[in-house]
């Protein structure tokens, strides 16, 4: 084990101590991992199996594949030290190309195959790639360090404002990833489309408008990985801050709405400051519902109840700036709630009524009462009231729908396998090329996929066609893929002809 100088030990030598290569900040793991390789197998998970095509088994990989990918995350990781370590690109090079550092193996390999150039070109992707990771994120040392992470990120959420429409729906999904984060333990965490959809109660279509112009650009949520099949995508939280542009021009973004003469000593700045406060556990919760769709009460109902459950009683003025909201919003959003009895109105102050948060309105006498006024009953007669009663529901069957045709899709394209015969000939065995699609006559195939049996005429239980439309596939056992499973049939055919 290397000592606390990180340098290697006296019985394993090395030329290039990390001493003289200026990496003294490196962990003792990282040191290890370096000059030792991964002796624990941590890097080893998912890298000689993967998941079958019934999406619940485990099929073994090559140990070809298995070894290159296991080698990359190697790479990969050793990367990411060195860049949180404040090393350079000339020193992981160094590091991975000495020839005692077992944590080099697989850039040496590379190296050995295809020439230095293509190494080097290969240790600047995984370089790249670190940098920018490192640079986004930051070292967990516990869970409970992860948990202090998680709620300074939520604070710092609810004093940030969220100026117009498109930035509190963004505000809505960006809650959705903080519940998804704290449930994994971290900013790290997986999650779909869909779930995160479900869980802030907006379209697909809207949850992708607001992460490529407000939370991607912003600095709060980053992608690392896009889900496929069953597998959700791979996101980090960020913290609003290390963003990698400025935030994108929205058109709702300010108001227009000053004041015709500074005498009158009304909105002297701009109607939304920066002192917003909200309570963004009482959003996430009420944020799925269908009272509180586009077309119900919407999110900036949602924000003045989270502002108004932080603090009681606020005047409009107050309002506008914890809440994030427009003069012009905060009445109009204010009426809407007075409509249903979820807030009172005593002179210039508002509150909410005292089972706002259950959707019950209050009848009280210093109710705000109208034509209109008629205390709800639960957030399902305010849906109700609105027309937006089973938008979540419609919502979720639909989800449910695409996520059916898309694993079928998927199954289907999994499905690139041919049943291989093998013959004995000499003494030796012969594989026997499978038929191919274009080689079937057209009446021998169905509408629906399968193989009709030109004897019988009804449809073949082992053979199916591709979607493709370029394979056989019969048998759940071969896990090759499309070009394996080409460049085997070439070699067969080309064996086959020989024998002939």
């Amino acid at each position: 084990m290397p000592n606390l100088t990180y340098q290697a030990e006296p019985q394993r030598p090395t030329s290039h101590p990390f001493g003289l290569l200026g990496l003294h900040r490196l962990r003792p793991a990282a040191a290890e991992l370096i000059l030792l390789g991964d002796l624990t197998g941590r890097y080893a998970t998912g890298s000689y199996s993967r998941l079958g095509s019934d999406g619940r088994s485990l099929v073994l990989r090559e140990d070809r594949q298995g070894t290159a990918e296991h080698g990359h995350r190697i790479t990969a990781a050793i990367a990411c030290h060195v860049a949180r370590s404040g090393g350079t690109f000339t020193q992981l090079t160094r590091l991975l190309l000495h020839p005692d550092h077992e944590g080099g193996r697989h850039a040496r390999h590379i190296a050995l195959r295809s020439g230095q150039a293509r190494a080097l070109d290969y240790i600047r992707r995984v370089w790249a790639s670190a940098s920018a990771a490192v640079s986004s994120t930051r070292v967990l040392e516990s869970r409970h360090h992860a948990f202090e992470v998680l709620v300074a990120l939520r604070d710092r959420m609810e004093t940030t404002p969220w100026r117009g429409e498109r930035r509190r729906t963004a505000l809505r999904v960006l809650r959705a990833h903080l519940t998804f984060a704290e449930i994994a333990g971290g900013p790290l965490h997986h999650a779909s489309e869909r779930q995160t959809a479900e869980e802030a109660g907006i379209s697909r279509t809207t949850l992708r408008v607001v992460y490529e112009t407000v939370l991607r650009p912003e600095g709060w949520l980053r992608r690392l990985r896009v889900g496929h099949g069953r597998e959700g995508s791979t996101w980090y939280l960020g913290d609003g801050i290390t963003g990698h542009g400025a935030p994108a021009s929205l058109s709702r973004s300010r108001t227009t709405q000053y004041p015709p003469d500074p005498a009158l000593e009304e909105w002297p700045t701009s109607e939304t400051g920066t002192t917003a406060d909200i309570d963004s556990t009482v959003i996430s919760r009420l944020m799925g519902h269908d009272a509180f769709a586009r077309h119900g009460l919407g999110s900036s109902a949602l924000m003045i109840i989270g502002a108004l459950q932080v603090r009681p009683v606020q005047t409009v003025s107050e309002l506008v700036g914890t809440a994030s909201v427009s003069r012009a919003t905060a009445y109009r959003t204010l009426r809407r709630l007075a409509d249903h009895g979820l807030v009172d109105h005593t002179g210039e102050t508002w509150a909410l009524a005292p089972r706002a948060l259950e959707g019950f309105g209050n009848d009280a006498l210093n109710a705000d009462s109208g034509p209109d006024t008629r205390p709800a009953r639960g957030w399902d007669e305010v849906a109700r009231r609105h027309g937006t009663t089973g938008v979540a529901t419609r919502r979720k069957a639909l989800h449910a729908a695409e996520r059916a045709a898309y694993r079928k899709a998927l199954d289907r394209l999994a499905e690139h396998r041919s049943k291989a015969l093998v013959i004995v000939r000499d003494g030796r065995q012969v594989l026997v090329p499978a038929l191919r699609p274009d080689e079937i006559p057209g009446e021998w195939q169905a509408p629906d996929g399968s193989v009709l049996d030109p004897s019988t005429g009804r449809p073949a239980a082992d053979w199916r066609v591709a979607t493709d439309g370029r394979l056989i596939l019969i048998t759940s056992t071969d896990q090759r893929s499309y070009d394996e499973l080409a460049a085997a049939h070439a070699e067969a055919l080309s064996e086959w002809e020989s024998v002939a």
